[in-house]
Parts: C-alpha cells; sequence; structure tokens
C-alpha cells in the first residue's frame, strides 16, 4: 500500500535545509506548530499543492473501474450502514491487529445531525490553509465511495482505495473469524481510513461520525477536539426519541480534556452535552457565547462573513456557500481549528485572516444548495431530516428569487417524510415525487400518499423514475413566460441527489 514518500525522493536540495528554513520563517508562531507545519511543507516542496474537492467519476481504466467494482461488491456484501450492533468491539479489534493506526496522528472528531459534512470540509480547508496535511472521513458519498476518504483535500485516487482495502482485507477477515458478526461496511470503511492516514502519512485527521457517537465505528480515536453541530431529531429509533437522548449518545465522542466546540443546540441537549464535559474535564465553546456569527451578507455566488472566533474577530470572510445554516458551520469549523492550534485557552492570539479568507472561499460542498444547471436554474440539497429540510427552505428563500419552485423529493423509508414535506411546503409551488435506486427508497406511490395530504392532489405529480421525475419538474419549470424565473430543487436523500448529479451531467 505504501508508495515512495515525497521525502524519500531525491531532490537538488536538502529536505533537512528546507525544513530548517521553514521553521525558522515561523519563529513568531508557536513553536510546536511551526514544527508540524514545516514538516507538512516541506512534503509539499517534492509533491505539490492538493488539488482541491472534486466529486469523482468512475475510474477511465476499466481494468481499475472493474477492480473498484470488485472491492465495492464485497464491501456491499456485508451489513449495511443502517443495521447496527451498538459496540466498538469489533473496530477495536481490527484497530489492533493494524497496530493502531488511528493513533499516528491527532484527529478532530465530529457529531450532530446535520451539517457535519460541510463543517468537515470547512475544517479540512482551513488546516490545508496552514500547510497541514489533512485526512478526511465523511459519509455518506454523493456519487462514489472513494470520496469517503480523502488527502488534502481530494478523495482518495481509486487505485489507493483498492490498494487500501487488499491490504487491510487478510487482518479483515481475521476478525471476522474471532467475532460473533463480520465487520460492517462502515467498519471497514473506517478502518480503511485510519490505515490509509496513517500511510500518508497525515499531520491530523478529520473525522466525522456514521451515526451517533459512543458506539460508532469512527469512536476508537482520542481527539483532542470534538464537533458538535446541531441536534435534531433523526435515527430516533437507534439514537433516541429526543433531543436530550440524543445528545446522550453523541456525547460520547467527548474524550477527557477534550475541548468540545459546540454548535446552536436545543436546551435539553446542551444540558446533556455540557454535564458530559464536565464529567470528563473537558473545555466547552458555545455558539453564541464564546464564538458566532457577528454579522453576515448575501453576496453573488455565497455570503460575506464576519465571524467571532476564540482568539477574536475574522472580517470579511467569502462563504461560496448559501444559507445561515452555512455561516453557522464556518464558525464552528474556524473555532474547532483554532482550539485545535491552543488558540482560547493556551494561547491568546488570533490565525492569520489571509489564510482563513483564502481557505473558506475554496469550500466546495457538493451537493448542499449546489446549483447544477441554468435555464432553468437546478439546485441539489441532500436534506433528509425535517430540520435539514427548514435550512435548505430558508436557504434557498433568501439566495434565489425564484418566481416559482418546483420539488422533487425521493426519500428513504425509514425518515420523517411528512416533517420533511412540511418544512418544504412553503416553498414548492408544485412537488414531483419519485424514488432513487436504492432498497432504502420510499417507494414512489407511498411517499406520493403522504405529499397529497401535505401540498393537496393538484400539486403532486409521480415518477418512479428519477431521470423521469428530472424531465417532468424541468418541463413545469419553463412550461409559462410568465415563470421564466422558476427553478428545480431535487432533494429528500443524499442517493436521490447523487444519482441527480449524474443524470444533470456533473459525474
Amino acid at each position: 500500500m505504501s508508495e515512495p514518500r515525497p521525502s524519500d525522493r531525491h531532490d537538488a536540495s536538502d529536505p533537512d535545509d528546507t525544513f530548517k528554513e521553514i521553521v525558522d520563517e515561523a519563529t513568531q508562531r508557536d513553536p510546536d506548530l511551526a514544527v508540524i507545519e514545516a514538516g507538512s511543507r516541506t512534503l509539499r516542496t517534492h509533491s505539490g499543492q492538493p488539488q482541491g474537492e472534486v466529486v469523482p467519476a468512475r475510474p477511465a481504466d476499466p481494468e481499475t473501474d472493474k477492480a473498484l467494482r470488485a472491492v465495492e461488491q464485497e464491501l456491499a456484501g456485508r451489513w449495511g450502514e443502517t443495521k447496527l450492533e451498538p459496540s466498538v468491539t469489533r473496530i477495536a479489534a481490527l484497530m489492533d491487529v493494524l497496530g493502531e493506526p488511528q493513533r499516528a496522528y491527532p484527529s478532530i472528531h465530529i457529531t450532530g445531525t446535520n451539517g457535519k459534512t460541510s463543517t468537515a470540509r470547512m475544517i479540512e480547508a482551513l488546516l490545508n490553509a496552514f500547510e497541514l496535511r489533512t485526512g478526511r472521513y465523511t459519509s455518506p458519498h454523493v456519487q462514489s465511495i472513494t470520496e469517503r476518504i480523502s488527502l488534502d483535500g481530494s478523495p482518495i485516487a481509486p487505485e489507493r482505495f483498492i490498494e487500501t482495502y487488499e491490504d487491510i482485507k487478510p487482518y479483515v477477515e481475521m476478525v471476522d473469524a474471532q467475532q460473533p458478526y463480520r465487520l460492517s461496511f462502515f467498519e471497514v470503511l473506517t478502518g480503511m481510513a485510519y490505515a490509509a492516514f496513517a500511510d500518508a502519512p497525515v499531520d491530523v485527521a478529520v473525522v466525522e461520525v456514521g451515526m451517533g457517537g459512543t458506539w460508532d465505528a469512527t469512536n476508537v480515536i482520542d481527539s483532542t477536539v470534538a464537533v458538535v453541530t446541531p441536534i435534531s431529531l433523526d435515527h430516533t429509533d437507534r439514537l433516541g426519541t429526543t433531543p436530550a437522548e440524543i445528545a446522550g449518545e453523541k456525547s460520547g465522542i467527548i474524550k477527557e480534556g477534550a475541548t468540545v466546540i459546540l454548535a446552536q443546540q436545543p436546551v435539553d441537549a446542551a444540558q446533556v452535552m455540557l454535564k458530559k464535559a464536565v464529567e470528563v474535564d473537558a473545555t466547552v465553546a458555545r455558539e453564541g457565547m464564546e464564538f458566532g456569527v457577528t454579522s453576515r451578507e448575501i453576496a453573488v455566488g455565497g455570503q460575506l462573513l464576519t465571524l467571532r472566533g476564540l482568539g477574536g474577530e475574522y472580517e470579511d470572510i467569502f462563504l461560496p456557500l448559501y444559507g445561515a445554516h452555512q455561516a453557522h458551520n464556518a464558525a464552528v469549523a474556524l473555532s474547532a481549528v483554532e482550539a485545535f492550534f491552543g488558540i482560547g485557552a493556551e494561547q491568546a492570539r488570533s490565525l492569520d485572516i489571509d489564510a482563513i479568507r483564502k481557505a473558506f472561499a475554496s469550500v466546495l460542498s457538493p451537493g448542499r444548495l449546489e446549483v447544477v444547471r441554468s435555464s432553468p436554474t437546478v439546485v441539489l440539497d441532500a436534506a433528509h431530516n425535517p430540520a435539514g429540510a427548514k435550512a435548505a427552505s430558508d436557504g434557498i428563500s433568501e439566495a434565489f428569487s425564484f418566481s416559482r419552485l418546483i420539488g422533487v423529493v425521493g426519500t428513504s423509508g425509514d425518515k420523517d417524510v411528512r416533517g420533511l414535506l412540511e418544512a418544504f411546503e412553503p416553498i414548492f409551488a408544485e412537488i414531483v415525487v419519485t424514488q432513487n435506486s436504492t432498497p432504502r427508497a420510499m417507494d414512489a406511490d407511498e411517499l406520493a400518499a403522504i405529499a397529497v395530504e401535505v401540498f393537496g392532489d393538484d400539486r403532486v405529480q409521480v415518477e418512479p423514475r428519477l431521470d423521469d421525475a428530472l424531465e417532468a419538474a424541468i418541463t413545469l419549470a419553463e412550461e409559462d413566460d410568465e415563470y421564466a424565473g422558476a427553478g428545480v430543487l431535487v432533494t429528500g436523500s443524499v442517493i436521490t441527489v447523487g444519482e441527480a448529479r449524474l443524470l444533470l451531467g456533473r459525474g
């Protein structure tokens, strides 16, 4: 699995001299941080700068594509992400036989109900701006399974994904043979991510939980920074039926002595988090108290922010994402990175404003109020629960001036579908209900029955095939000159959004 590392390759310059030179340049900064950054920058002088976030298509090479499909098929034969046995026993056993790769680097751990992936991408961009080499692990993916494991802001190459799987496969099979249940799809991917990050090697890992916290497979790391994005009701059959119960499960990522970056929460959820922090002697920074969004203005292609972090105010931050929820995600991400660098507790200083501006301006979040077509405008958003739908509804109302908006909605069967539809009802003139290609998808006719109760029969159209649904919605948006400013929003599930993205030529 290991490739020759950049520092192993011969070059005209001496890496030791380069390292010393960069450290000397950083004498005004925290000494430990300067050494970490210098090491990463030395690597970059040989390996080049990260290429930025993309949503990868299928591999162009037929043999690589065949090999990737074989890996995907093997992974799909395991327990899916919605079938869980609540423990970290199996993943801990895998980490043990792999030599504890998750302990080879510091990490930032992210839980919550909504906003985790966008926040993870922002944290990653900020760390990259300070020349740290990053690994990011997020789920689910929009189009390609390789998106889940990123290095330096880009999804892992298919070849490396395949190599990583083949490298850990014997150890996975060893653990399978010793446990009552085989490792799940998500557990194997988590093991792959942690192994890939150690092999890279990365300076810091940004890790999003799959579900919950305490017994989530990612929770074999001891992160110095725990991030909690807004908590709302989702996965209630597994995590609890109130925000407080869900918070109890998610609080499991808070480790002894860590710093907790707490986004705005329901009162009962916040109380649970604060109690957990006291129990493990963790420091808490709360949105609206220690950090937050000072101001924001709508701007072309996004929004202009002033953020108050743990080390002071950061003005004129352009964020190329829509919605107030993304501004709050940005405040959380900034404070998490400050906490990682020891700002606010160990040091009273701000991060370099130019680096912060550059990082936020580079952020992409595919499938989150993402415009993928014009004439008519088609927007994708992966909202899949009522809170996410409310945020998307508010964001699209604020950022776009559609004279008429058509919804294309395909959901999973285990979600609060009525709550999601009710959140979108005020902004959809009409809705086309559909279904994605996965077994978890709610049947289009079942979804239509609920939609009729929310929207009324005359506002609901049923198109079971997603391509037909997209065509129908675009036709509705184009049908009258009166509605020249009409648009289409595709939503309801990450899978629906990913498949729509491919159909619309963004794969």
